[in-house]
């Protein structure tokens, strides 16, 4: 059989494809490795910044911080703050 195969040898477009696999599995590899290690590293980080966070704040806590930042005068914050306390009752 003459000429099967290039005479037991493979063409150049075997080869190309074989380079392109050979980088698209390592890259694979390589990206897989990388997203492990930042999943494990940054998942603690991740868990321990929600577990500090409260799930709901208190308006009040947060009426308190506006005036200490002074978006609110003394005035609208007595009167936001008692709005609050009688809706709260």
């Amino acid at each position: 059989m003459m000429g099967w195969y290039n005479d037991g040898g493979m063409g150049a477009g075997v080869w190309i494809a074989m380079i392109l696999m050979m980088s698209l599995f390592w890259g694979a590899v390589i990206f897989a490795g990388i997203m492990i290690f930042r999943g494990t590293n940054n998942r603690s980080d991740r868990e321990s910044v929600r577990s500090d966070r409260p799930t709901h704040r208190d308006p009040v806590d947060i009426l308190d911080e506006r005036f200490a930042r002074g978006e609110l005068d003394n005035e609208e914050y007595e009167a936001r703050k008692a709005a609050l306390l009688r809706s709260k009752r």
